[in-house]
């Protein structure tokens, strides 16, 4: 394994040991879902080990895969630990979209390469977020190049047009930003639904649903239309993008996922309030609640769904890892187009881009598991 890569991508270790800190809470047992849905920082730190691995289809021609790593970092949330790497690639560095910093491992192999394969380890830990809105302080300023990249427009969220006109009649009479950002997310619980037969997490093009009317899809779709609705009203805001890697400790059965996680990739979504910062939100999840807790099909007056949505505006449970917050992103070294976003291994050979939302025929897996000591 490439040690002096890892240390190269370590942010705040030196190796696979453990920080003091991450001994800071002891496992959580899986508790009964209630309406005290609460994840809060006081919860602790936890370490989650992801291992991907990558063995593409070999071919007469050359084969190259781009595979996104959990490096952002957010002190009171998520700290990167780093990623170490194995296999019989010629190439192997660690690449950054120059835009948003989205950071990937790009692996390249030769023509004729009889067995590709990669393999990467990565740890991070995370803490559960909870921002109390009621008694918010004074924060720091967002930066100017920061709020100008969390407003604009990409291919995918425009912020004029029927974005821009469903977001004023969403927010007609909210006076203050917190207001604007709340009702937004309400009227996406209130009239998307999650459709189960999307591909993958869903494309996110924001304009095509408002303009056929079909609401539906999956995280990156309601999550999108969140980000694109607030933007466009000048509010920053930003989608993240991540996998799931425990269970909900909470209980609820949809909002988690361990061991296999190679189709638990999920997409989560931020809103910047002056008084507050960064604010977690996840309308999404609020409708995946709603279809896929047992029984199944909940109203939204259950109180499982009244849970989940009373704390997915300001909290996060951390069973998750946060990949990027990149759209559009250049692939280097790629012939192809750009990737809306960079959540799922991506790779090509000569005849094109594979289906990144097949593993089964792209030839990949991801596994993960909570490191408890070390």
């Amino acid at each position: 394994m490439n040690r002096r890569d890892f240390l190269k991508t370590s942010t705040i270790a030196a190796g696979l040991v453990l920080p003091a800190w991450s001994h800071a809470a002891a496992p959580f047992a899986a508790a009964p879902v209630s309406t005290a849905f609460t994840p809060r920082p006081e919860n602790g730190w936890r370490v989650f080990e992801l291992v991907t691995r990558i063995e593409p289809v070999a071919t007469d021609g050359p084969i190259q895969v781009w595979i996104p790593l959990p490096t952002v970092q957010q002190s009171d949330w998520s700290r990167p630990m780093g990623n170490l790497w194995s296999g019989n690639a010629t190439g192997m560095y660690v690449a950054t979209d120059p835009v948003y910093g989205a950071t990937m491992l790009h692996a390249t192999w030769p023509a004729a390469t009889a067995a590709p394969a990669l393999e990467i380890v990565s740890r991070c830990a995370t803490r559960d977020r909870a921002v109390d809105l009621a008694h918010g302080g004074r924060m720091p300023k967002l930066a100017a190049a920061e709020r100008t990249l969390y407003t604009r427009a990409t291919a995918l969220l425009p912020t004029d047009g029927i974005v821009l006109d469903t977001a004023r009649e969403i927010t007609r009479g909210a006076k203050s930003d917190e207001a604007k950002a709340r009702a937004i997310y309400d009227w996406i619980v209130d009239n998307t639904f999650r459709n189960p037969k999307t591909r993958g997490c869903g494309l996110g093009d924001i304009r095509a649903m408002l303009e056929t009317g079909d609401l539906s899809g999956k995280c990156a779709d309601l999550n999108a239309l969140y980000v694109g609705l607030a933007r466009s009203l000048g509010l920053p805001a930003r989608d993240v993008y991540g996998v799931r890697v425990a269970d909900s400790r909470y209980g609820y059965k949809s909002l988690g996922k361990s061991g296999d996680v190679s189709k638990a990739q999920h997409c989560r979504a931020e809103v910047w309030l002056e008084h507050a910062g960064w604010v977690p939100v996840d309308p999404a999840d609020v409708r995946k609640v709603a279809l896929e807790e047992p029984p199944g099909g909940l109203p939204l007056s259950d109180p499982k769904v009244v849970a989940a949505r009373n704390t997915l505006f300001g909290a996060w449970e951390m069973n998750w890892l946060a990949y990027n917050f990149g759209h559009d992103i250049r692939l280097p070294g790629s012939e192809g187009p750009e990737t809306p976003y960079l959540m799922y291994p991506q790779g090509e050979n000569r005849d094109g881009r594979f289906d990144s939302l097949d593993p089964a025929n792209f030839r990949y897996t991801l596994s993960a598991r909570e490191v408890t000591g070390a």
